[in-house]
């Protein structure tokens, strides 16, 4: 393994003392702060370890972590609740303590600020640790041994808490971990290593290349629970009374739900919310990692955004063009168009099974994708924002076609791995143009092309560059875009913008109209994105209201990491250029990559649950729904595990949620006969009001700032102070005491319902269904369905109540692990065959009968395992079919020796 790092770097601080600490075999490289490191990287990215495989890791955090895991510390140390709690101090670290210590670094360094100016930026974050380290009660962050993440969060507070001046006295316990840390022999090879005069000196130059950071901090949302919270311990009794005043108000001081219009359209003097999550490739079936990462995110959103009564417009629809389409096509025998159309259909049931509540799912394969597409481009080309160059690329004669990426395949030039793809290779990940490939051979004929020149129409970037600045500044001062988006759209300005191909030597596609280019299409990340125009205007002909109106119009978008630079510099300087007053984006929502597992999703391989796979588990869509936005991998990649589902749905959902909502109900209906009982609050439930009313304010300033993730933990929370206040107060003795302790108890079990009204309603973004199913039983008007910043009495007493059941099943131990086994992989690919195999098929027998006798016996193994774990027909039927084709080439292989004896 190498490890690359640079003088005065705090993410190498931290890589080498992990380095160290678990005394990982790594051979140092150092390089500049501006060293471009990983290939397929356009930021410079200094701290890196290469593996052995060629694979890179470029995230500190992700980098420390390995070596723990690496040395078998963390896994032999650790339980399941310390490995959560370490991902969560990560996540905390990267989204909290890092923006805020980059913000105090380059006061410092820059522009030499000292003193209260940068302690009060990093008060909050340091008072956070002191908490943690006071509650546990331990000598390290996660328990009685350093881990990953007691060096992770030293080395990024390192280069400002040497100066200790920085450090509060009043912080005793920060300040003892901190010491303890510093005095490690591998934390001091590692500062004697890194900050050296001339590593300061380095990253001082390196801030100073950069725009100041954004000094605004709010208070840190942590996945803590929040009984602890400094907030509600400081509540006053004249805060708490006003609190329960208000909820005494009951439903009347609620907001009427809004009810749109059809079609949905801005209204002057609401709030106008316009959410697209990225469109999704009609070509493929989406796996788990693409619903969280756009539809089911933004879904989540839009649905919050209703409950808020904001004029909401929620749409999607399928990206069909491109060569992704017309591969495909071949695979299949179908025409590009058949393939839209199955496709289409695909991914339309799969979002309807999940709950997707679009307003619109279009597609882009319309005339209004066709007239709005090159109506922008006669825009950009009228006010001289395209170029014209040529184009080297490769040319099957045979197919008589210009090559798209897709179509070759070829030697590596880098590292001569023979199946790289025309733009990168999959074994050493570096970018490659498809004419540098060795050997390239077309994937349709397998002939072997040549290079000829075309001309090529480019979007001039450089000349928009200007302008995008400024509304990239303006955008992310003033709206919510997550830390990633941030990053990537900075380090493209940062790298200085380029000209950008928008033309494409391909049939499947929007024509280009211009004369000398009607024999080409528009690249699909040219015309892709104006697809949330082109659907608008099939949902509606007043689409220009939504998309031409950004002084009334706040717009989201929702996607993965590698979706940003389109929508965040491409797309907006497609708008910008062509003059008109566009709707561009406000909000900018990335999440990282979701993986299953230990691994990648993979549909040929059979690893992963893909869309179309997840209803035939037998569990229900809500839970998925619960599950992925319960991991949405927000500000690192996170991973898909059965046994956490199955311990997430029987703890938090079964025993935590569930059994709240059903007890309250239950008890409703054991001992008040179906009817809420009058309630005579005292302290203690005021004090609980007061506490579900500040965790529904925590939900909706997290839901506002796009947090779902963190906002389901207060919906969590809340369930854990109602089971809590149940138990403390026992009505189900009460109940058979006095007559004040039977009104004791009628309080009691009034509360407790009232909450789980208001967590039927808080609840409804994330699992719809169980909502309703709530709402049913307990008779809730669908009026209450709003959400404000007060918690309410909205069952009253005397309201009753319908037949209260279980909303949650156990997953059971058997089940979870039938399914692993069936999600696992071990098929063969059914991609195409490569080259080789190609040919062998063409009974040009270059595989041998020996290999392809190999490969059947394999293959036989497999149906027979299949059969064994009892899958599914069709799985098993594939796997047939795939054995028959085999056996076939084998038998023509055969001959076809024979012959040549």
């Amino acid at each position: 393994m190498k490890l690359h790092l640079s003088e005065g770097s705090p993410a190498g601080l931290k890589g080498l003392a992990a380095a160290n600490a678990t005394e990982s075999p790594v051979e140092l490289q150092w390089v500049s702060l501006e060293a471009h490191v990983v290939p397929f990287l356009t930021h410079p990215q200094s701290t890196v370890l290469q593996l052995e495989d060629g694979t890179f890791l470029f995230s500190t955090n992700t980098i420390c972590q390995y070596f723990f895991r690496l040395s078998g510390k963390e896994m032999s140390d650790f339980g399941q609740e310390q490995s959560g709690f370490t991902n969560q101090l990560f996540e905390w670290e990267a989204t909290e303590l890092e923006p805020a210590l980059s913000a105090a670094l380059y006061l410092l360094l820059v522009q030499g600020k000292k003193g209260e100016e940068i302690l009060g930026i990093i008060k909050k974050p340091l008072n956070y640790i002191e908490q943690i380290l006071t509650k546990k009660s331990t000598p390290y962050l996660t328990g009685e041994t350093e881990s990953a993440a007691d060096i992770v969060l030293w080395g990024s507070l390192f280069p400002l808490l040497k100066d200790e001046s920085y450090l509060p006295d009043e912080l005793q316990a920060l300040r003892k971990w901190f010491q303890t840390m510093s005095l490690k022999e591998y934390c001091k090879k590692a500062v004697e290593a890194i900050w050296t005069p001339k590593g300061l000196l380095a990253l001082k130059a390196y801030l100073q290349k950069h725009p100041a950071p954004n000094l605004t901090f709010e208070k840190p949302a942590t996945n803590e629970p929040k009984e602890e919270d400094s907030a509600q311990r400081h509540l006053s009794e004249e805060e708490i009374a006003v609190i329960a005043e208000v909820w005494s108000r009951g439903s009347a001081s609620l907001p009427k739900p809004w009810k749109p219009q059809h079609p949905i359209l801005p209204v002057e003097g609401m709030k106008n919310v316009l959410i697209t999550s990225a469109l999704p490739y009609v070509n493929n079936v989406p796996h788990l990692g693409n619903i969280i990462g756009c539809v089911l995110s933004a879904d989540t959103f839009a649905r919050y955004c209703r409950l808020r009564n904001w004029n909401t417009l929620y749409l999607c629809g399928t990206d069909e063009y491109g060569t992704a389409t017309e591969t495909k096509a071949m695979e299949e025998g179908l025409t590009p168009q058949q393939i839209c159309d199955k496709y289409y259909a695909v991914h339309d049931q799969i979002y309807k099974w999940f709950n997707i509540s679009f307003d619109f799912f279009g597609r882009t394969t319309t005339t209004q994708q066709t007239t709005i597409a090159q109506d922008i481009f006669h825009c950009l080309l009228k006010r001289n924002f395209l170029l014209t160059e040529t184009v080297d690329q490769l040319k099957c004669e045979k197919c008589e076609r210009f090559l798209a990426d897709r179509f070759v395949e070829g030697t590596c030039p880098f590292c001569n791995y023979e199946e790289a793809r025309g733009d990168q290779c999959d074994k050493c990940g570096k970018l490659i143009n498809a004419t540098e490939l060795k050997k390239p051979v077309c994937k349709v004929c397998q002939g072997t092309p040549v290079v000829r020149s075309s001309q090529h129409l480019f979007l001039d970037l450089p000349k928009l560059e200007e302008s995008l600045e400024k509304w990239l500044a303006l955008s992310q001062s003033t709206g919510d875009w997550t830390p990633n988006a941030r990053y990537i759209a900075r380090s493209w300005i940062r790298d200085g913008l380029k000209p950008r191909c928008i033309t494409r030597d391909l049939k499947w596609g929007t024509p280009v109209p211009l004369d000398g280019f009607r024999d080409k299409v528009f690249y699909v990340w040219f015309d892709a994105p104006i697809g949330y125009l082109s659907i608008a205007a099939n949902y509606t002909d007043q689409w220009e209201k939504w998309w031409k109106n950004p002084e009334q119009v706040q717009l989201y978008n929702f996607m993965a990491k590698d979706n940003v630079p389109f929508h965040s510099v491409v797309f907006p300087c497609t708008l910008l250029g062509t003059g008109d007053k566009y709707t561009l984006v406000n909000h900018l929502i990335a999440t990282e990559y979701l993986n299953y597992e230990d691994g990648k999703f993979s549909k040929s391989r059979g690893v992963g649950v893909f869309g179309d796979m997840a209803k035939d588990t037998g569990i229900p869509s809500d839970i998925w729904r619960f599950y992925l936005l319960y991991l949405r991998p927000e500000s690192q990649d996170s991973a898909f595990s059965w046994t956490d589902l199955m311990t997430k749905n029987n703890s938090e959902l079964l025993n935590t949620l569930g059994n709240f909502i059903n007890r309250a109900g239950s008890f409703v209906c054991k001992f008040f006969g179906g009817h809420v009982p009058a309630m005579e609050l005292n302290q203690d439930d005021k004090r609980l009001l007061a506490h579900i009313t500040l965790e529904l304010r925590q939900y909706n300033y997290l839901l506002e700032k796009v947090k779902i993730r963190e906002a389901l933990r207060s919906i969590l929370n809340m369930a854990r102070h109602g089971n809590h206040y149940l138990q403390v107060n026992e009505p189900w003795k009460h109940i058979k005491g006095s007559e004040a302790d039977k009104k004791r108890a009628g309080t009691v079990i009034g509360v407790a319902v009232n909450i789980a009204s208001l967590l039927s309603v808080v609840l409804q973004p994330y699992m719809p269904n169980v909502s309703a199913t709530i709402q049913q039983q307990l008779s809730i008007p669908a009026d209450y369905n709003v959400v404000s910043n007060d918690f309410v009495c909205t069952l009253p007493a005397g309201h009753q109540i319908g037949t209260v059941t279980p909303l949650f099943q156990k997953l059971e131990a058997e089940q979870i692990e039938n399914l692993r086994k069936r999600f696992g992989g071990g098929q063969l690919e059914d991609f195409p065959l490569k080259p080789k195999q190609k040919a062998a098929a063409n009974c040009d027998a270059t595989l041998g009968s020996k290999t392809l006798q190999e490969e059947v016996a394999k293959q036989d193994n497999y149906v027979q395992q299949l059969k064994a774990q009892k899958a599914e027909k069709q799985q098993i039927d594939a796997a047939v079919s795939k054995l028959g084709e085999l056996q076939k080439q084998l038998s023509l292989a055969g001959g076809q020796e024979k012959k040549k004896k």
